[in-house]
């Protein structure tokens, strides 16, 4: 049976408990397991196991990450729990250290992944998609949703997990499309799993 691991790195505030990213995460457990998938989740913000992570990690197939962007990056808390996590796998159970030998010191720097699967990141965004991609739009200079999670696609790339196009949810503070973002979110997953 395929297995997928979905986190919740949604870190609650006063002003955003995290209602939206639940529900997104919960869309997604019932997509995978309609779909024959054993269903394997974290809350990051209610605590984890290092050890625990590291095995629903290594026995999946595919990883579904369900942040809010928060100050153009994930929640402080995500970034914790993949230094923990990296840090505790990177020598043997998630990759071969950063990938390079002594006899090619310059030469496949962070390609020591050991896993094989695919992964995606879905994003809660209080900017509007208007913002990205666009050389008008001041702030973000032309730059794209990509361009912000590439740190993050890069941890995972380091552990050998390919790809799977981001869903964004964008402006869902100010002006919030809920439930057209929960359709285009079950059609995204439809498309890609």
């Amino acid at each position: 049976m395929k297995k997928v691991h979905i986190i919740n790195a949604h870190l609650p505030y006063a002003f955003a408990a995290g209602r939206l990213n639940a529900t997104l995460a919960e869309m997604a457990v019932r997509h995978f397991q309609n779909k024959g998938y054993e269903v394997q989740k974290t809350v990051v913000a209610e605590g984890y196991d290092v050890t625990t992570e590291i095995a629903k990690i290594t026995s999946s197939d595919i990883i579904l990450v369900q942040t809010p962007l928060n100050w153009m990056g994930t929640p402080w808390i995500f970034k914790k729990y993949t230094d923990e996590v990296w840090t505790a796998g990177m020598m043997g159970k998630m990759s071969a250290g950063d990938g390079r030998s002594a006899e090619a010191p310059t030469e496949n720097y962070g390609m020591g992944g050991l896993l094989n699967g695919r992964y995606m990141l879905s994003v809660t965004a209080n900017a509007p998609k208007e913002a990205f991609n666009d050389q008008s739009q001041e702030y973000f200079s032309g730059r794209s949703e990509d361009d912000l999670t590439l740190p993050i696609d890069l941890n995972f790339k380091w552990i050998g997990l390919d790809k799977v196009p981001a869903f964004w949810a964008y402006d869902v503070m100010k002006n919030a499309q809920i439930e057209k973002d929960l359709e285009r979110f079950a059609n995204h997953l439809s498309a890609h799993f």
